[in-house]
């Protein structure tokens, strides 16, 4: 054989790295638009695979449980089942092992001549081309949206279910703690399912590298703390309903080591307890306290069904299940809410799409879908490079102006303006627009300056503090003075100004 095992690892570590180096270059290649970012992570996700598949049979090669690795370790080192020639030491067997596998090589390569042909990269380059599979509905316009309209029915006609829009259960379909407990049934666990099922297949088809094994590991681990301190939201201090319920003054048997001890308690509370637990309450005392000691070193579950009163065995093991059940029905909710915050955007953008869509006609809603086709070719021609050596500006329709109506608007007169931070212009058009603009209007009311006619064409901080002050020496003239124009009245209805009613006042004459 010409494929030994030690050949096979060797290749086996081979693949694996080529399929890292090609994950590395995906990951740098900026993707052309969102179609292409989604392609882009399904063949990461793929080669990923690829990896993970190949180490577990390196694993597995590792691992050697039927020693076929080390026996083919030991033949090369000459200590292998070989039939050696008598007196061979050391050197000779090693050597004769050697050219006793080189023979087995040249035999195999002579019978299969294309197996002489090496593996290079040019097969996994073929990876980097593929173009993925990927399944949308028309609802889900490849993976902007959620198409939840089979689950809406199903949601509505339901026991648990309400009426209402299809926006609206889109918005609320996570809060499931506003179901009561009561009608979370056989029903809605199945309708939980399907949710699920769908959220998950939605998000594998969309964001292919959410590790959602490790996401759900660490829910489930956490969602068993939680739920031994009954701390799980929606269903904290839940107990099995129409099951048997334990009150809290019932008696705890951790404090009690003996059936003596547990005598003292008395006949009553002996019988009280063994009725919370659905065991058989008669007898003497004594065989209540025996009855109820069993229970010290036995479960509940596992008890002979002699000690349980009539009905009472099926009773409690119905409430164990509806346990179970609701535990399950539990992490479902919690592992749904989990999806939905991954899912946000999305869950948004459909709500938004579905309270919009009702109020299209057909001719709007198509010609919306034809926007959305050549939005996205657009995209996948955004990395053709537009021919601008002489830096133009763009125009509406993203190509660079003429060059003639670039000379005729002066746009390559560049106006500084230090008053608005000294932030340039191109352009006189743009210059002479910047006065009656947020920016300078706000370094103005920075100089407490008030921004009039007579400061257009200022740029410097310095020129308009003296323009204003030149302006406040001229107005000085006509100003308003207080002490000779403001007017005062006395009791008899005299006017007088400031001046003069504040001297009579003080001579005492008014």
């Amino acid at each position: 054989m010409s494929s030994t095992l030690l050949e096979v690892t060797r290749g086996a570590h081979e693949d694996v790295e080529r399929l890292e180096r090609l994950v590395v270059r995906e990951m740098q290649r900026e993707p052309e638009n969102g179609r292409d970012r989604l392609f882009q992570s399904h063949r990461v996700r793929h080669m990923i695979d690829l990896i993970t598949a190949t180490t577990d049979k390196l694993v597995e090669i590792y691992e050697d449980k039927d020693n076929a690795r080390k026996d083919e370790i030991a033949a090369l080192g000459g200590q292998g089942e070989f039939p050696y020639k008598k007196g061979m030491h050391g050197e000779d067997k090693v050597l004769t092992a050697f050219f006793e596998r080189l023979k087995e090589i040249r035999e195999y390569h002579k019978k299969n001549p294309s197996a002489r042909v090496v593996d290079t990269d040019d097969a996994f380059e073929e990876l980097l081309k593929e173009e993925p599979a990927i399944e949308f509905s028309g609802e889900e316009a490849f993976g902007r949206y959620l198409d939840m309209h089979e689950l809406y029915n199903e949601f509505i006609n339901s026991k648990f279910g309400t009426p209402m829009e299809y926006s609206s259960y889109v918005g609320t379909f996570s809060e499931t703690d506003k179901i009561p407990p009561n009608l979370k049934s056989k029903q809605y666990k199945e309708y939980m399912e399907h949710v699920l099922e769908y959220l998950i297949s939605f998000l594998e088809r969309t964001q292919p590298l959410q590790d959602l094994v490790r996401i759900f590991a660490k829910i489930e681990s956490d969602f068993e703390d939680n739920w031994d301190k009954g701390a799980v939201p929606g269903w904290e201090n839940k107990g099995i309903e129409n099951g048997p319920s334990v009150p809290e003054s019932v008696i705890d048997l951790d404090y009690y080591s003996t059936v003596e001890e547990l005598l003292e308690v008395g006949p009553e509370k002996l019988k009280e307890a063994l009725a919370a637990r659905g065991l058989k309450s008669g007898g003497t005392a004594q065989q209540r306290a025996e009855r109820l000691f069993l229970l010290k070193h036995t479960p509940l579950e596992k008890l002979d069904k002699k000690h349980f009163a009539k009905g009472a065995r099926n009773f409690n093991q119905n409430g164990i299940e509806q346990n179970s059940n609701k535990k399950e029905i539990a992490l479902m909710e919690v592992k749904l809410r989990r999806l939905c915050e991954l899912l946000k955007e999305v869950i948004v953008q459909t709500k938004e799409n579905a309270e919009k869509k009702p109020t299209l006609t057909y001719e709007e809603m198509e010609a919306e879908r034809e926007e959305e086709v050549v939005q996205a070719d657009s995209e996948s021609d955004e990395e053709e490079k537009t021919y601008n050596p002489l830096n133009l500006p763009m125009g509406w329709d993203g190509k660079p102006i003429p060059y003639w109506l670039y000379k005729l608007h002066g746009l390559g007169q560049k106006f500084d303006c230090e008053i608005c931070g000294n932030y340039s212009y191109w352009g006189r058009r743009a210059f002479e627009r910047h006065f009656k603009e947020s920016r300078h209007q706000h370094g103005m009311r920075c100089l407490g300056i008030p921004n009039t006619k007579y400061f257009n064409e200022i740029t410097s901080i310095q020129e308009a503090r003296d323009l204003w002050e030149k302006i406040q020496e001229k107005q000085g003239i006509n100003k308003w003075r207080p002490d000779l124009e403001e007017e005062y009245e006395d009791r008899e209805g005299n006017i007088y100004n400031k001046k003069t009613f504040t001297d009579l006042q003080r001579q005492g004459l008014i």
